[in-house]
């Protein structure tokens, strides 16, 4: 197996390379003021959050799993005048700044070294940290406001680009405080030799679509949760290009609840096995999905596709019929209702996949990680108990760039 290859049809195949984001200097810029507007539900003790990082990742690497770290990636490309160019313009694209403030922000960020850059573009630039800093906007501002946003949710790599097949989605965030997430993703893809060649499936710029609401259920069955952050318009122009794309022949699209604790479909349901998954129990007899396929004749421009809508039928119902298996085992963690709420709000079921019946799961959910054991699931354990202050586990915090087919 070529250690370089790239894609995944499977959400269990065995991961063979994953892009992480080690929590850094844009979590220090978190404070009391701002948490709530960055989405975070607290302000982490950032020493503690990398050394459970540092466990995630020397879990994946003593299994053989290649781990990319975002930050390397990004300054590699920023060496590229192209990809330098792409992003100072993405980082000062803000109408809060002024034309005069933006072409000093430019001048400033332009300067820097490729390293000095990527820092900068995750961790944000302050007002004091700005050389040159001129106009009305930057005179008006207070000493702790941000020129350029800080992004603590890198730390989120699933969120920002989806592997469908060999090809990558770069997703549109439907959050404010994620936009520019997509811009670094986009230059890295775009711009990295690793990644030279690579089919780009979606863009940032199209209906709000993020990675996790997309579960690979199957070779060529994709589920797209629609809620708080993926739209209904998202999942259908996903299902058009997969399906022009032949990358998929099913798109199951399943509303979840517009709620923090299930931002994503992936914070109510993971897939554990070829056959298995771990959900939410207060949803799992109520979660419904649309089938939507198309017929055998595409035309050139994948969003003039024909699609055929079908539905609603309890989800494990429709996920069975397009996986072509029997049934969807769900797994019965057995959780009171009030466990069960605990564990959800602390990613019990946003788990990460190793290989069938191997998954990496938050440690302090002890109740859902007991029932997966007694499922006949290895659970890898981690800690994440500053991680999760962004609300976020395992899957979240990682994007498989490859997985062997199933």
């Amino acid at each position: 197996m070529d250690p370089r290859r790239v894609g995944a049809t499977s959400e269990v195949g065995r991961l063979r390379t994953v892009v992480l984001h080690r929590p850094g200097a844009e979590l220090r810029r978190l404070t009391p003021r701002n948490n709530d507007q960055l989405l975070f539900d607290g302000v982490p003790w950032v020493a503690r959050a990398q050394e459970e990082h540092d466990a995630f990742a020397a879990e994946l690497t003593g299994r053989g799993v290649e781990v990319l770290y975002l930050d390397a990636l990004l300054t590699e490309v920023l060496a590229e005048p192209a990809a330098r160019e792409e992003l100072v313009a993405a980082a000062v694209d803000d109408p809060r700044l002024g034309a005069t403030l933006q072409r000093a922000a430019v001048s400033h960020l332009s300067g820097l070294a490729p390293q000095d850059l990527a820092t900068t573009l995750m961790a944000g630039l302050a007002h004091d940290e700005l050389r040159g800093g001129r106009g009305l906007a930057y005179q008006i501002m207070g000493r702790g406001d941000f020129v350029v946003p800080p992004l603590p949710n890198l730390l989120f790599t699933r969120d920002s680009s989806v592997w469908v097949g060999d090809q990558v989605a770069i997703t549109s965030l439907a959050m404010p405080a994620r936009h520019r997430e997509s811009t670094i993703t986009r230059a890295v893809a775009t711009h990295h030799p690793r990644f030279a060649g690579t089919g780009q499936l979606y863009d940032a710029s199209l209906e709000h679509l993020e990675g996790g609401d997309v579960l690979l259920l199957a070779p060529g069955v994709l589920a797209v949760g629609v809620g708080e952050r993926t739209t209904p318009g998202g999942a259908e122009r996903l299902a058009r290009r997969v399906f022009a794309r032949g990358l998929a022949h099913t798109v199951l699209v399943v509303p979840i609840a517009q709620e923090r604790a299930t931002m994503h479909l992936d914070t109510i349901a993971t897939m554990v096995d070829t056959d298995a998954m771990v959900m939410y129990p207060a949803v799992a007899d109520s979660l419904v999905a649309w089938t939507v396929t198309v017929g055998d004749e595409l035309p050139d421009d994948a969003d003039t596709v024909e699609l055929a809508v079908s539905g609603p039928r309890p989800f494990v119902l429709a996920a069975a019929e397009a996986m072509g298996i029997d049934r969807l085992r769900v797994i019965d963690t057995g959780l009171d209702p009030v466990t069960a709420e605990r564990e959800q709000w602390d990613d019990g079921n946003n788990t990460l996949a190793l290989a069938p019946r191997l998954t990496v799961a938050y440690e302090r959910n002890t109740v859902t990680n007991a029932a997966l054991e007694a499922a006949g699931i290895e659970v890898v354990p981690i800690p994440g108990s500053e991680l999760g202050s962004g609300r976020g586990g395992p899957r979240c915090m990682s994007c498989p760039v490859s997985r062997d087919p199933l």
